[in-house]
């Protein structure tokens, strides 16, 4: 079974396509990571996925059963916010709750697996500004827990993150695979998708290869996505 389906995607800027034609299709149950070189178009299509970005051609097909968490590079809570690490995970339940409604013992017991589970048990009633920036991703991945995602898609989840908090990370994302559940993740560390994914789409704007992250990874592939990569600059450069 597929948890996405994408069918000859492109998405443009200013006329010049970002992704390219990309048909591409996501099994259920595991994780994928999204590589390329800079400019590859790997964040914009997780934006496609979530509809933050309009596309101008193709398709995207995912289960309407299927629930969806998805956590951008750059995080948009502000750390000086009063709240403790307990209320910002909690959050993660709102759209069940919904806003004003007092959590249910359900939902608390929920809260507390979610942060046994990133490792955060014992920090549930620290400000949230008194966070390392691991443990606050941390806490971030462990309101999608909460929010029982189906579908999860992180756009540089490792990013900025020291190689002890990046490990215990990728080990998660493990957990969420064995558990069932989709992750794609854009990575830049080939190494990561190597050894903690178990596909890898490898992206020039368009697609280079996909599938078993060791077959795709090889020299020549990624030698084939840099020279993708730079007729696509070449030609954007000649256009403008």
């Amino acid at each position: 079974m597929r948890a996405l389906e994408i069918s000859n995607l492109t998405v443009s800027y200013k006329a010049h396509p970002v992704v390219h034609h990309l048909t591409a299709q996501f099994p259920l149950g595991q994780s994928c990571a999204i590589v390329g070189p800079n400019g590859a178009g790997k964040s914009t299509l997780l934006k496609a996925i979530m509809g933050l970005v309009p596309y101008s051609e193709g398709v995207i097909t995912r289960s309407e059963t299927l629930r969806v968490s998805y956590l951008s590079q750059i995080s948009h809570i502000r750390r000086d916010l009063p709240l403790t690490l307990f209320e910002l995970v909690s959050a993660g339940a709102l759209n069940q709750v919904g806003l004003f409604r007092r959590l249910s013992s359900d939902i608390h017991q929920r809260v507390f697996a979610a942060l046994e589970f990133v490792g955060l048990e014992n920090f549930g009633e620290r400000s949230i500004d008194s966070l390392s920036g691991g443990q606050f991703q941390k806490a971030l991945f462990a309101r999608i827990v909460v929010e029982g995602a189906d579908l999860i898609l992180l756009d540089e989840p490792f990013n900025a993150m020291d190689a002890r908090t990046t490990q215990e990370l990728c080990y998660l994302i493990q957990r969420w695979e064995a558990e069932g559940k989709t992750v794609i993740a854009v990575l830049h560390d080939l190494h990561l998708a190597r050894q903690y994914f178990s596909n890898t789409l490898l992206l020039a704007r368009e697609k280079i290869a996909f599938g078993a992250s060791r077959e795709v990874l090889t020299e020549e592939n990624l030698l084939k996505a840099e020279s993708v990569s730079l007729g696509w600059e070449s030609d954007s450069w000649c256009e403008a």
